[in-house]
């Protein structure tokens, strides 16, 4: 849940562009509109014909302060989209409000796009009943909203690989000199898919909050037929991320690479391995999806086997892109739950949906990341 440029009424319709002919745009409601995702899924589906009712209350600056707040974000949408993109100052976990708004754009509402949460491991064990408020109740509200009011609404979600807990962390991982990798010849060597089991393994209290959520989700489809699917992310990234230590890996990282800020690596000797989507290549998937959508969906998501890294070699690209040495320690303790190593397998995906491929890379994430924020970073140092 991100932010909000001006507040909006929610108990009424919101007046919304028409095509040529007169007719009313298709809807979507995207949650968390001025976070990552988020904002790149209100561009895109602008873009691609659609008004957009953004619902977001800037909770990203009250879990990680100011300088991770997405109002900037959210009035740069405004700006670029002053027909098509509506802000809304909703909090998700205000069933009635959400119920209103659901209830009052039903009529040419096509599609749910839900990016708001507490995306902290972190954070979330330093208020717990937040956490699990924000990440479990909050998406209940929207799903039972869509069902009361337009159950054929496509409902997309951006669940999490930590779902699977630490399960991960029990994969026969060998050591090399940049990364953990595993054997070649192991099941999960192309990356890890739905098989790999969420049970009897430690999540940490952010893990346990969107693991409810996304059984939330599967079970709106399985129940009740609707076209939901779980997006459970790797580690999803971009030039808009606000990076704060506590979440947005590649961001923050170049971020301190730049300024000079001092960065911690937690644990595993920084050789933890993580696979990175890009915004846009993730919400080219939901369109995938929503083109042709089906009833109680899950899949792993992210950089797969052709976009990962290391935090020694993420590390390395960095300095080299920005020319100059990051500042950086190596902490004993790893964070609770972290994974040692994730990738994850995108071939399930792919068999449904193969018009559908990933057009970014790390060295080309973090150049992005790069050339977008260098200016303003260089500014506040």
């Amino acid at each position: 849940m991100c932010s909000n440029g001006r507040a909006r009424t929610s108990d009424r319709s919101v007046t919304r562009s028409t095509s040529g002919e007169g007719e009313k745009l298709p809807l979507a409601i995207v949650t968390g509109s001025g976070g990552l995702i988020g904002s790149e899924s209100v561009s895109y589906l602008v873009e691609t014909g659609y008004d957009v009712l953004g619902v977001d209350n800037d909770m990203r600056a009250y879990f990680f302060g100011e300088s991770a707040s997405t109002r900037p974000q959210t009035r740069r949408l405004e700006e670029a989209h002053p027909r098509e993109f509506h802000a809304l100052d909703l909090d998700i976990r205000d069933a009635d409000a959400i119920d209103r708004l659901f209830r009052d754009n039903a009529s040419n509402l096509e599609l749910v796009i839900h990016t708001a949460a507490q995306p902290s491991h972190d954070w979330a064990a330093t208020e717990p009943l937040t956490d699990f408020t924000v990440n479990a109740n909050g998406t209940l509200n929207l799903l039972e909203s869509t069902r009361r009011h337009k159950p054929d609404a496509t409902f997309i979600f951006t669940s999490t690989n930590k779902v699977y807990g630490d399960r991960p962390n029990d994969l026969p991982l060998r050591e090399l000199a940049t990364r953990l990798e595993l054997p070649e010849q192991h099941q999960y060597y192309r990356g890890i898919d739905t098989t790999m089991s969420i049970d009897l393994c430690l999540h940490s209290l952010f893990g346990a909050s969107k693991a409810a959520a996304d059984l939330l989700v599967q079970e709106y489809g399985r129940y009740f037929g609707m076209p939901t699917v779980c997006f459970r992310g790797g580690c999803l990234t971009g030039p808009n991320h606000a990076g704060a230590q506590l979440h947005g890996f590649l961001s923050y990282l170049m971020r301190c690479t730049v300024t000079g800020e001092s960065y911690t690596v937690f644990g595993y000797g920084g050789k933890q391995v993580r696979d990175n989507i890009h915004a846009a290549d993730l919400v080219r998937a939901f369109a995938a999806f929503h083109a042709k959508p089906r009833a109680a969906a899950v899949y792993n998501i992210g950089g797969g086997r052709d976009s990962n890294c290391s935090v020694l070699e993420a590390i390395e690209i960095s300095e080299r892109i920005a020319g100059r040495e990051l500042n950086w320690s190596l902490g004993d303790a790893p964070r609770v739950g972290d994974h040692r190593w994730w990738i994850s397998d995108l071939d399930p995906f792919l068999a449904d949906y193969p018009e559908w491929q990933l057009e970014f890379g790390i060295e080309e994430i973090l150049q992005g990341i790069f050339d977008r924020n260098v200016e303003a970073w260089s500014v506040a140092t």
